[in-house]
């Protein structure tokens, strides 16, 4: 049984990383890379994959993103994912290409187009985010977080601009759009 595993949220500058595990156990169809699917298909193949798979969500906040590196964060997260997977999996492979120094994780670069549970693991991801980003919109509704998710659209840096970074913000990415400096563990954006 193969345990595929993606992320959403590795390069926005609000919100969580998202990283998802998920085994099936049944067929699902229609599965693909969840960034070339409608908001509504993901939708629509979230509640199967639930219901057809094992999987494991686990959030980071940007807060501990800031403080321990994006890297660091993913790792971590893989971690869990394969230690509340292990005895449903017989191996685990995530997107990408680096399976950050975990000597049992298998990486693929573009799998999550090209291996149906890296498929499902990228939806689930994707969907949990997602919904997360427009349940606090209206707890930041300076920020308009239903729209873009956090991501670092030219709309969502003026809101900044205009109103600085929330708590939900990822203080450690720094904005060039802001005159901020390469400081720190990311480098600038936009």
């Amino acid at each position: 049984m193969l345990c595929g595993i993606d992320e959403a949220g590795r390069g926005p500058i609000a919100g969580p990383l998202t990283v998802a595990g998920a085994i099936i156990k049944e067929e699902i169809k229609g599965l693909n890379d969840s960034k070339v699917l409608s908001e509504k298909k993901r939708e629509a193949l979230f509640y199967e994959i639930k219901e057809k798979c094992d999987y494991h969500i686990v959030f980071t906040s940007a807060k501990e993103i800031d403080e321990k590196g994006i890297s660091t964060c993913l790792k971590n997260s893989i971690k869990e994912i394969m230690e509340k997977l292990k005895d449903k999996a017989d191996s685990f492979l995530m997107d990408g290409n680096t399976s950050f120094g975990i000597e049992t994780l298998q990486h693929k670069i573009k799998a999550d187009a090209s291996v149906v549970e890296v498929s499902a693991a990228s939806i689930i991801a994707k969907v949990s985010r997602d919904r997360y980003m427009i349940e606090i919109s209206s707890k930041y509704p300076n920020y308009d977080f239903e729209k873009h998710k956090g991501y670092g659209t030219k709309a969502h840096v003026e809101k900044i601009k205009e109103f600085g970074r929330s708590d939900e913000h990822r203080f450690s990415f720094k904005l060039k759009a802001l005159g901020e400096e390469n400081v720190g563990v990311q480098k600038s954006l936009f």
